[in-house]
């Protein structure tokens, strides 16, 4: 889970967006996911074996719902999140959170969860 260091490392809009995404995965495959970065930790072989397909902003969430289907052990661990040196062009920007969340949308509407 990332842990803001500062209100200016992570603009509001994409904090809203990630609570609300978060509180989302939890509710539909109760895993106590609090942020849905877009770090993870598996051996290669076991995450080719998830058939990830998205390759945009989904494919964090798309990774965890699988894993979750999978009966992966999920664990999320606090880290720091400093500001950036340069720009997000996701969180960086309203238009490319709008984008990552339609992202988002359209893995949710294709993956069969528990």
């Amino acid at each position: 889970r990332r842990r803001p260091a500062t209100p200016a490392a992570w603009p509001l809009h994409a904090r809203i967006a990630n609570r609300a995404l978060a509180w989302n995965v939890r509710r539909r495959i109760k895993v106590p996911l609090k942020d849905l970065g877009p770090l993870r930790v598996a051996r290669r072989a076991d995450l080719l074996d998830l058939d990830i397909t998205d390759r945009r902003s989904g494919y964090p969430l798309e990774t965890v719902l699988r894993a979750a289907g999978a009966g992966w052990r999920i664990v999320g661990l606090d880290t720091a999140y400093t500001p950036r040196l340069g720009r997000s062009k996701v969180t960086g920007t309203v238009r490319g959170t709008l984008q990552a969340v339609r992202d988002m949308r359209a893995v949710f509407a294709q993956c069969s969860t528990p």
